[in-house]
């Protein structure tokens, strides 16, 4: 695979420089880092007399850099594969789905939101919405390189979103375009929105949960809103207590409010919660080989999955799409929407 310039290039057109990591870092020592730098953050903004974190003219600014793992090799990863398969429901297959794609290459993302120069905690971090890009079949066996960023630092009435971006690329592919590239967006509350640069007050998403951290659906469990019909459901999930367990094992996401119900009280939550990826992967895994070998998924996160619980779920045709496939997850007995999402030929 041709490497290409160690320099990445944002959305917004800034050239990021290429930090190289000799392998994909544990998400364990990463969430006990980004609990250190919560309290930082926190400190930090309690007291007047300190400067915005990031400065510069008191305003926010992200990590000037990318993070990097050259070499990947998926060919020890047969059994984390299978086992991913039957917890998620996936069709069994070498070929690695969307879901997993971010699994491998979300402690990546997350080493770049635990450095020093990262403006926002991530505790208290709530996940609005994911877009990713399946451009091509990866491959059980593949070797890739993977890279993580941050950009887009922009203003929401509750706060400040920013998106974290991850991108897969195989060993042997010279095309330009990634094979996967997977958008997360997060919402820090509590910020004032004028501390971006530019900032109009745009509001790009609905962040709800108290005590939340990347990787979870946002939602705080309130009372039931009749602004919304549910459909006529095509499935329904059951889901035991220890789901968040299950995928905490799988992922190296073992946040303390998907663990039990005593560690996410200490959050704000009265039992423990499914991981929004979770569900959102489950969903994915319904719509089955339908999607194709390319395809888009996108997901938007409301209301929580609280565990023990029953989701119902809906996957449809897409009208505007052909070949493209709606999902939406809900509580059936409160009328309450989960999350909802797309899945689109590409």
């Amino acid at each position: 695979m041709t490497a290409g310039p160690l320099s990445v290039t944002t959305a917004g057109g800034g050239v990021l420089a290429v930090e190289t990591l000799p392998s994909v870092p544990r998400l364990t020592g990463l969430y006990a880092r980004g609990a250190a730098s919560s309290g930082r953050i926190a400190a930090g903004r309690a007291l007047p007399s300190l400067p915005v974190i990031g400065g510069g003219e008191d305003s926010l600014t992200l990590p000037p850099v990318a993070y990097r793992v050259a070499e990947v090799d998926t060919a020890d990863m047969a059994s984390h594969l299978r086992d991913y398969q039957r917890l998620l429901h996936e069709p069994v297959s070498d070929h690695l789905p969307s879901g997993y794609l971010h699994v491998l290459a979300f402690p990546l993302a997350t080493a770049v939101m635990v450095r020093a120069d990262f403006p926002l905690p991530l505790l208290g971090m709530v996940h609005l919405a994911n877009d990713a890009a399946l451009a091509r079949p990866v491959r059980l066996g593949d070797r890739l390189e993977v890279r993580a960023w941050a950009e887009d630092l922009r203003a929401h009435r509750r706060g400040v979103q920013v998106d974290l971006v991850a991108e897969v690329r195989v060993q042997g592919d010279d095309d330009a375009v990634p094979a996967w590239r997977g958008v997360s967006t997060y919402l820090a509350r509590g910020f004032d929105p004028s501390e971006v640069e530019g900032a109009d007050g745009a509001d790009g998403g609905d962040g709800q949960a108290p005590g939340d951290v990347p990787g979870d659906a946002g939602g705080d469990g309130t009372a039931p809103s009749d602004a919304w019909a549910p459909p006529l459901p095509t499935g329904r999930w059951v889901l035991p207590a220890g789901t968040g367990r299950a995928y905490g094992a799988l992922s190296g996401d073992r946040n303390p409010i998907h663990m039990s119900a005593l560690s996410a009280k200490a959050f704000g939550f009265p039992r423990a919660i499914a991981h929004g990826m979770y569900t959102a992967a489950r969903a994915l895994a319904d719509v089955g080989m339908a999607r194709g070998d390319a395809y888009r998924w996108t997901v938007r996160f409301a209301k929580p999955v609280l565990l023990p619980g029953t989701v119902d779920v809906a996957v449809t045709p897409a009208e505007d799409a052909p070949g493209g496939f709606t999902y939406v997850g809900w509580n059936a007995l409160r009328r309450q929407k989960h999350f909802e999402g797309t899945v689109t030929p590409l």
